[in-house]
């Protein structure tokens, strides 16, 4: 069957797309740092009829990425990666700690990293393999209140738009720029005082889905009422 493999797996688009994706057929491998969160989706899919596994994963460690994909022989089987995954702290820039910049950048750029250099070597030699980057429009223009999420955006984009050019010959690669959602993102947080306003993560990942084998960038942007 064919895999997929999804961080970041357990809330918002993340489980919208994992199930869109089982729906297709897909065995979905569902990643993130919570297991209740990943296990809910993993039975929702199953009561579908779908097939999944959830995994606790911190893809901030190399080593536990490598040990989870390759020494498992999981990578053989991984024809789609989704970096999903990401959290963002926000406020003022001399106000914000460096400690939770360095997060930003570990999770939102680091991790696309390591999972890439950990799955490319796989993928580049299927007819089929595919990576798809869920970047932000943080990753498109510079923000007040958000310079820390903005430069790991950032920096992710360029990690995407690079390994688009290097390997596009053997692995199609898409980059996501999505603007603000309606998911647990938002929750504890007085950054956004009504996330309700957002996109729905649905629509988000139904838009991915019609595009995606076709694009290699794919934006998407709240109407202006």
């Amino acid at each position: 069957m064919r895999a997929i493999l999804i961080t970041g797996g357990g809330t918002g688009l993340g489980r919208e797309l994992a199930h869109l994706f089982a729906k297709e057929g897909f065995h979905v491998m569902l990643c993130g740092r919570r297991e209740e969160p990943l296990l809910y989706v993993k039975d929702e899919i199953e009561r579908e009829g779908g097939s999944a596994e959830a995994f606790v994963l911190n893809i901030t460690d190399l080593d536990a990425i490598q040990q989870f994909i390759v020494n498992t022989g999981r990578a053989e089987k991984i024809e789609i990666l989704i970096n999903n995954a990401g959290v963002g702290h926000f406020g003022a820039f001399e106000e914000v700690k460096l400690s939770d910049i360095e997060v930003m950048m570990d999770t939102n750029f680091y991790g696309p990293l390591y999972l890439c250099k950990t799955l490319i070597p796989f993928l580049k030699n299927r007819n089929n393999g595919t990576i798809i980057n869920i970047i932000s429009t943080a990753g498109l223009r510079g923000k007040a209140n958000e310079t820390g999420y903005c430069a790991s955006k950032f920096a992710f984009r360029g990690l995407g738009e690079s390994l688009q050019k290097e390997y596009e010959n053997s692995i199609h690669i898409v980059n996501v720029f999505m603007g603000g959602m309606n998911t647990p993102f938002w929750e504890d947080r007085s950054y956004v005082k009504n996330p309700e306003s957002f996109m729905n993560p649905h629509h988000i990942a139904q838009t991915i889905m019609e595009q995606y084998q076709t694009s290699q960038e794919i934006k998407i942007e709240r109407k202006k009422s």
